[in-house]
């Protein structure tokens, strides 16, 4: 508004400029009517932005009543009519511009006095109609960069969302694999012990194992956050450590885990290869927590167009299926094009796990 209001304070001073510089054609001073017709061209440019267009014709107006009303100082009134010109061109509806142009064209030729004065008016509102266009591109190029800008801001914040939540499943099933071997063996020490050294010492080696993978695989978590997302993430677990673990939650003791591979073996993508191993080890992390399995079998069938890893076990399943955990295995099967369910093996006893993963 205070620029607005500037403006028209601006016209409306270089509108009154004529009647102070110059003499009255007779008598002692210019006819009250021409000063009003003055202030009603200047005085709409306060309301332009928000009726630019009706501004305009209420300015075109008043200035054909100029030579209409009396004898005022020689001038054109083109001042706040330009503003409205480009107010115009700059903000209002096509329809609104192409009537704008039209009504000038007709204006300039009908109510002109002289062909200079029109070529001269005709250049000052193509000028206006220009510079508003003009500025309507900016205006428009610059919100589009604007959005551009929160679109990649948004992007970014949610790829870091995605980042935040991925490795928040990996220490989850790294902390949690690691935590559920340690436990299941320490309550089995006692019943251990009585077994013989052998035995015990197999226990600790176990659970030694299970915490030096553990401190492996979150020292190097922690390394990608360190370097800012940058350090190598080749030591991401693949399809070939799967019988390492297998090996080490069968040495655990408490379940019995073996390993079946179908199929012609390929080769598949590093994200569908993390996502295997890591529903692996959840869901035998899951048998050693809830199910009170004695047994379980991996499955890894490649098939034509997807590798399918199964994991069953002869227990009760993990709560009913509705753990952390399970939605951990279906968020990793979803991240990388596949899917999986669980649920309890049909027309037997126990519990199953299944990600189809595609290849």
């Amino acid at each position: 508004m205070a620029v607005d209001v500037g403006l028209a304070v601006a016209a409306l001073v270089a509108q009154l400029a004529p009647f102070v510089s110059k003499e009255p054609w007779a008598g002692d001073s210019w006819p009250v009517a021409s000063y009003l017709v003055v202030i009603g061209v200047s005085l709409p440019v306060v309301f332009r932005r928000r009726a630019p267009f009706a501004m305009l014709l209420l300015s075109e107006l008043a200035a054909v009543l100029y030579d209409v009303v009396g004898e005022g100082p020689s001038q054109p009134l083109w001042y706040g009519a330009l503003i409205a010109m480009f107010t115009v061109a700059a903000q209002a509806p096509r329809w609104q511009r192409i009537s704008a142009i039209v009504i000038i064209v007709w204006g300039a030729f009908i109510f002109t006095g002289s062909l200079e004065t029109a070529a001269r008016g005709a250049l000052l509102w193509t000028a206006a109609y220009a510079l508003g266009r003009s500025w309507a591109a900016r205006q428009e190029q610059v919100r589009m960069l604007q959005e551009r800008a929160l679109h990649l801001e948004r992007e970014r914040e949610l790829e870091a969302e995605r980042e935040r939540s991925r490795i928040a499943r990996d220490m989850h099933d790294i902390l949690a694999h690691a935590v559920s071997i340690t436990i299941a063996q320490a309550e089995a020490g006692p019943v251990v012990m009585r077994q013989g050294p052998e035995r015990t010492e197999a226990a600790f080696d176990a659970i030694a194992t299970a915490g030096r993978d553990a401190m492996g695989q979150l020292r190097r978590i922690l390394g990608v956050l360190n370097a800012g997302g940058e350090a190598d993430r080749a030591p991401q677990p693949t399809l070939a450590e799967i019988p390492k673990l297998v090996d080490q939650v069968s040495r655990s003791g408490s379940v019995t885990v073996g390993l079946t591979v179908s199929g012609s073996p390929g080769t598949v993508s590093a994200d569908v290869e993390v996502a295997a191993y890591r529903i692996v080890q959840e869901a035998l992390t899951n048998v050693v927590k809830h199910a009170r399995a004695t047994t379980a079998t991996v499955t890894l069938d490649w098939r034509d167009r997807e590798l399918a890893v199964t994991v069953t076990d002869d227990g009760a399943g993990p709560n009913g299926g509705t753990g952390h955990g399970l939605r951990g295995i279906r968020e990793r099967a979803l991240s990388c094009g596949g899917s999986a369910s669980a649920g309890a093996v049909p027309g037997g006893r126990g519990f199953q796990v299944q990600a189809r993963l595609p290849r």
